[in-house]
């Protein structure tokens, strides 16, 4: 049995991996942290999980982590990157579902998350957690960057495309939403009821801090630079991601049967039947993204459609599924979730 620790489990992804682990075969949470609550039984907090995790939250200094197989990061950025080396020195394999090792560019990364890395050499051996792309380097990784939930959604997306070279690409485009949840747990006037329902708005217009994860993981699909432009809307809905994205076309190919034939076998990407139109509402609760591709009027312009649940696929699920890769376990263990309806 995995023994498994949660470094900030107060938050929704902290409360999301408590509640997929909580089903998982082969994993056990020993330790879950959070400052402000310690003490407090995790199911006092979260009663959706009484009777299924018996544990209270600990400090770190009390949560024991280093006799943990394996310690998710489930905090705001700029916390993994001051811990994780003690961690990993101890044996643990570490999972970091912020952003503190997912750009490989550590000058970059600090430009968009304005402040100084706390363990830049550990950066080159992170392993990039999306497993479509990277799942044999996240079989032997120590370190495991956990992507961010826009950046899934838009690179599962993309990639066939950008893979088999038939697409311009100095001018595609990412037109995303995403529910409130992705700005995380806490009081924000921006995310209020009153605020955020019976609205929709458009933000980082200028500039998102996951455009250069984005760009990161589509130069490398594409061998060189891409040109993206990435516009993020909230929307008023609490879970969910849908990404409509736009390439044109260079070469004259099949693209339902592309994407088909990329995503083959991949037990968390559902390729729907051809002029379909994926819902948020299909992914809630779920590890799975759901893509359809279309060519309007049959011409040269590609759109393609993308959902996920931000909090599963985009954060807590995938992490979940690289904990698997990482262990040796099956990958869909503990993530055979049907999704919520309604």
């Amino acid at each position: 049995m995995i023994k498994v620790g949660i470094v900030g489990g107060t938050g929704y992804t902290g409360v999301e991996l408590l509640r997929l682990l909580a089903g998982h075969p082969s994993a056990r949470v020993t330790a879950v942290t959070s400052r402000k609550e310690a003490g407090m039984k995790v199911a006092d907090l979260f009663p959706s999980l009484r009777g299924r995790i018996d544990l209270a939250f600990s400090t770190p200094d009390e949560a024991r982590l280093q006799d943990c197989d394996v310690v998710f990061f489930a905090t705001p950025n700029g916390i993994a990157m001051n811990e994780a080396r003690e961690l990993l020195a101890a044996g643990v394999r570490v999972v970091d579902l912020a952003a503190d090792y997912r750009i490989q560019d550590v000058a970059e990364w600090e430009k968009w998350y304005g402040m100084s890395h706390g363990s830049p050499d550990l950066v080159a051996e992170a392993v990039y957690g999306l497993p479509e792309i990277n799942r044999e380097a996240i079989r032997g990784a120590r370190l495991v960057a956990n992507p961010g939930c826009y950046p899934t959604a838009v690179q599962l997306g993309f990639l066939p495309l950008i893979e088999a070279g038939a697409v311009e690409l100095s001018s595609l485009i990412a037109d995303c939403k995403s529910g409130v949840s992705g700005a995380g747990r806490k009081a924000e006037v921006g995310a209020l009821l009153a605020e955020a329902g019976d609205s929709f708005k458009a933000y980082g217009v200028a500039g998102h801090r996951h455009l250069p994860e984005i760009r990161q993981g589509l130069g490398r699909a594409a061998a060189q630079p891409v040109g993206l432009t990435f516009v993020p809307h909230l929307t008023p809905m609490i879970r969910g991601i849908h990404a409509t994205l736009y390439a044109r076309l260079t070469a004259d190919v099949d693209v339902q049967a592309l994407f088909e034939r990329r995503y083959e076998g991949e037990a968390f990407v559902d390729v729907l039947p051809a002029g379909s139109h994926p819902e948020t509402r299909s992914v809630r609760g779920a590890n799975v993204c759901r893509i359809a591709a279309h060519r309007p009027q049959g011409g040269d312009t590609v759109v393609v459609l993308s959902v996920i649940d931000n909090l599963v696929k985009g954060a807590a699920g995938q992490a979940v599924q690289n904990m698997n890769l990482m262990f040796g376990l099956p990958e869909q263990a503990g993530l055979g979730i049907v999704p919520l309806l309604p």
